[in-house]
């Protein structure tokens, strides 16, 4: 999945039925844009970095990212994932169970 407008893409590594792990990429000032997660997801950075998240309410975050410190989201969680003033990609590996 990759879109050159957007500044983003996302690489499915292995979609087994139980799991499906992708690897994203976000370019200087690229975007994932809005989405929803439909399973409960693990994040783990391939970079120590900052990304902003704005979520589906309006509110956003700095998101801190540190390579491969690991964390986790629940289900339904629905935002926008961007990297508006960096000077790297941003590069993550997400891992669904589905």
């Amino acid at each position: 999945m990759s879109d050159e407008n957007t500044g983003s893409t996302g690489e499915i590594q292995l979609d087994n039925g139980v799991f499906r792990v992708t690897r994203w990429t976000i370019q200087p000032n690229g975007v994932i844009p809005m989405h929803k997660h439909e399973y409960e997801y693990v994040v783990i950075p391939m970079v120590t970095d900052a990304m902003h998240v704005r979520n589906s309410d309006g509110t956003s975050i700095v998101a801190d990212l540190e390579a491969g410190v690991s964390y986790t989201r629940a289900a339904g969680s629905e935002h926008e994932v961007s990297n508006p003033d960096g000077t790297d990609d941003i590069v993550f590996v997400e891992v669904e169970r589905l």
